[in-house]
């Protein structure tokens, strides 16, 4: 056992370069396990510059000149977003107050269902055992409830760093892409000058992470707009906030469209109840689902990398519970630069092996 561990580090750590690739792997994760939320500012900022890249680059090789595009493009994407916050976020934070001051009433219905299913089923459940565990959800909203209270209480400070955020995030961006270049120079000088693994690792998450997070936004902003939209005309309430839901579950695949059923779907259930128009629209979610699976993913995608399902749903787990938000936004990016690392790591060994063979 020992001497194939020793055969199987010889194989993949015997070039310096697979070595520089495993320390500065390692380092990169262990800043960002560490010091992940402290630099979460310039994480947003390199994310929303690689973004912005490609309408900058486009641009300055038209002839405007990269700081002019530079501005340009940042005060348009601020605009956008302002005008966002400004005419959209208000009516999702309504809606969202509203829901939960209509939560007593909608627990209050399903206590009152839940009590008459020992006369519809005696046979299997008994008044006793629905009693017991209306007690312990009802202990949990209780917990549930003075959770919301202490963090509503603690959002003044929540406050502070969002403007933080809004204020350095778009200062880093600006510089971000203006000076590229010159950070991208600064960057080389400190890296191990055996750097061909790193290089190939680069070059590939570069493209992966760029089409990832530009396809996720647009998916997110096509597949919300139809679900509010939709939602809208079928007079379902509260249907931008489930809109917004809806667009944002794209973010976990497979996991976020089976959670947010369940809104969507109790939403429904106590408007209209087991009736021709819930039916309706669950089927008109679940075609909005379909498409979103099988014709607007591989549109968008069509250059990532494939992992499996398996694979993503770990991905999920693992980054999401290191990161919350940030890691599972970038969960599949990450499961792709593993792939990509190991991939590098793989296809070096292969030239040293067939070299070994012919001397």
């Amino acid at each position: 056992m020992l001497e194939q561990l020793n055969l199987w580090y010889k194989r993949k750590f015997s070039d310096p370069a697979s070595a520089t690739l495993l320390v500065m792997v390692v380092l990169a994760f262990a800043v960002l396990i560490f010091w992940g939320a402290m630099l979460a500012p310039v994480l947003v900022a390199v994310v929303v510059a690689y973004l912005l890249e490609w309408p900058v680059n486009k641009l300055d090789k038209l002839g405007m000149g990269r700081t002019w595009a530079v501005s340009l493009v940042l005060t348009l994407f601020i605009s956008l977003s302002v005008l966002f916050m400004v005419a959209l976020v208000p009516v999702i934070w309504q809606q969202g107050v509203n829901l939960l001051t209509e939560m007593p009433l909608f627990w209050s219905k399903t206590q009152t269902w839940l009590l008459t299913l020992p006369d519809a089923y005696p046979g299997l459940l008994s008044k006793q055992d629905i009693d017991m565990a209306l007690v312990g959800v009802n202990e949990r909203v209780v917990s549930l409830g003075k959770d919301i209270l202490s963090a509503s209480l603690s959002s003044i400070v929540s406050l502070v760093a969002l403007m933080i955020y809004f204020i350095l995030v778009p200062l880093m961006v600006f510089f971000i892409l203006k000076d590229r270049g010159e950070l991208l120079g600064n960057l080389a000088g400190i890296m191990p000058k055996d750097r061909r693994l790193l290089k190939q690792v680069g070059r590939e998450m570069n493209t992966q992470i760029v089409n990832y997070i530009r396809g996720k936004v647009i998916e997110i902003l096509i597949v919300g707009t139809v679900s509010a939209i939709t939602f809208a005309l079928m007079d379902l309430r509260y249907s931008l906030l489930l809109g917004v839901l809806v667009g944002f579950s794209v973010l976990i695949p497979y996991i976020g469209a089976a959670v947010v059923t369940f809104p969507v779907a109790i939403v429904a259930l106590f408007q209209w109840g087991l009736t021709a128009d819930f039916w309706y629209l669950m089927i008109a979610y679940g075609i909005i689902q379909a498409l979103d699976g099988n014709l607007l993913v591989p549109l968008l995608f069509s250059e990532a990398v494939s992992l499996h399902p398996v694979y993503i749903i770990i991905a999920v787990l693992f980054f999401g519970g290191l990161w919350g938000f940030w890691g599972v936004f970038f969960a599949i990016p990450l499961a792709t630069l593993v792939k990509a690392v190991f991939n590098a790591w793989s296809e070096n060994s292969l030239p040293r092996q067939s070299e070994r063979q012919v001397t």
